[in-house]
């Protein structure tokens, strides 16, 4: 069997987001190889948590360059984000609680350059008078992981189309942080 890594890790990162203390016994039959394959390419767990933590901040990272999140309105630039990391959810989910394991005010630098690009965004819709500014951009940021993140999941679950996810998840995204021309 030709194992590809990446998909390896992808497996990987649904079942420890949904799980996380899945044994590495777990990930190796979710991904439907043994235990020892795993561990040829995985010491263990530790080395299996980095090489997640580094492929999905490359490919968090490579979502947010296609989304161009610099350019256009800043409402459409969500939309782009949120289709760009939607396949990515394991990960996001992933990395969102992985980092959690870093002592209180330390954050992963790959973590940290993702997080103000998003925010960065939120910003400029701001100043754009787009988004309401009595909502943070780290809040609007934070509420994006989770939106995607907990929308892959209903997907998984079958509770919701496929193909209605990232429309609703920038629905209601965007119809919170919205500003309102009547406040």
């Amino acid at each position: 069997m030709n194992l590809d890594k990446e998909e390896l890790l992808s497996t990987a990162a649904e079942v420890l987001t949904r799980r996380p203390t899945s044994s590495m016994d777990d990930i190796a039959k979710a991904a439907r190889i043994s235990r020892a394959t795993l561990h040829r390419h995985f010491a263990g767990r530790d080395a299996l948590i980095r090489a997640l933590e580094q492929l999905g901040h490359r490919r968090l990272e490579a979502a947010l360059d296609a989304a161009r999140t610099d350019e256009g309105d800043a409402a459409d630039a969500v939309r782009r984000v949120i289709a760009e990391a939607e396949p990515l959810a394991g990960f996001l989910g992933f990395l969102v609680t992985e980092n959690q394991l870093f002592e209180p005010g330390e954050q992963h630098e790959g973590w940290t350059r993702i997080d103000e690009r998003i925010s960065a965004l939120f910003r400029r819709g701001q100043a754009e008078g787009t988004f309401r500014i009595d909502l943070t951009p780290a809040w609007l940021t934070e509420v994006l992981y989770a939106l995607i993140t907990a929308s892959a999941w209903a997907v998984q679950d079958g509770r919701v189309a496929a193909r209605d996810s990232a429309y609703m998840t920038a629905e209601l995204l965007l119809g919170g942080a919205r500003r309102s021309m009547e406040r």
